[in-house]
């Protein structure tokens, strides 16, 4: 049985137990799906200072994991539409990691060019500076924002529905795409939900995640153990731990 850590980089245990029972789902039973929360920083990230608490969050949460949890993971999936400490964590790890919107670009860029609808208006340059990063921004056609955050779409599902349906038809006619992305933790299942109402496929990004996980073959390790190539001063024990000694 294969084992995949999904980090939630933010503190809101709710987005965890979302994700954990997305992502157990589409796993199914020949994965084994722990999900682990941030220790500290931000309910929800919806701008640059939460985004960059969450990158270091995200890090202590897989060292805290690794000390205190067994068997270790045969991947790890950054349970944000961001994928803060993406790098970083790759660097350090000797398994396959990657966050739900290098997942999504992925997957969406199969059917061609594609779109973004996502909660939080902050959002958008960030994650066109992330699809730059991840090679990924000539087919990225554009990012469409809606006003209410992620967290507050998921607190009214109903009003999200329509709002998010409308969003990613008005993002189909207008960018001319032959895909779009649902991109957030919180908006888990609501794809499914819109799909009947928008003429072109409806990428979850948690979905594409586990999607993800389950294709992931192991790869030829950069270090055959995990660890921080700098010797920490200040930070957790279990980040202090694997660091460079």
């Amino acid at each position: 049985m294969r084992h995949l850590l999904v980090i939630n980089p933010n503190t809101s245990v709710g987005v965890s137990s979302l994700l954990q029972t997305h992502v157990q789902q589409a796993a199914g039973l020949h994965v084994k799906v722990r999900t682990v929360t941030a220790r500290f920083g931000s309910p929800y990230i919806a701008d640059e200072a939460s985004y960059a608490v969450a990158a270091h969050a995200a890090l202590d949460a897989w060292a805290h994991d690794l000390a205190t949890q067994e068997p270790a993971p045969d991947a790890v999936l950054i349970g944000c539409f961001g994928d803060p400490g993406l790098m970083a964590l790759r660097e350090s790890s000797p398994v396959p990691v990657t966050g739900l919107a290098e997942a999504a670009f992925v997957e969406a860029a199969r059917h061609g060019r594609y779109a973004i609808v996502t909660g939080g208006e902050r959002w958008g340059p960030m994650l066109q500076r992330l699809a730059q990063a991840l090679g990924q921004a000539q087919q990225l056609a554009g990012i469409h924002t809606v006003a209410p955050t992620g967290a507050q779409l998921a607190a009214d599902p109903v009003a999200a529905r329509a709002l998010l349906a409308q969003a990613c038809r008005d993002a189909s006619r207008q960018l001319g795409v032959q895909a779009v992305i649902l991109g957030g933790a919180g908006l888990a299942g609501m794809a499914a939900a819109v799909q009947a109402e928008v003429p072109l496929p409806v990428i979850d990004s948690v979905l594409a995640g586990a999607h993800w996980a389950l294709r992931s073959a192991p790869l030829p390790p950069e270090r055959d153990r995990p660890g921080f190539d700098v010797a920490w001063q200040g930070l957790s024990p279990d980040m202090t731990a694997l660091g460079e000694r």
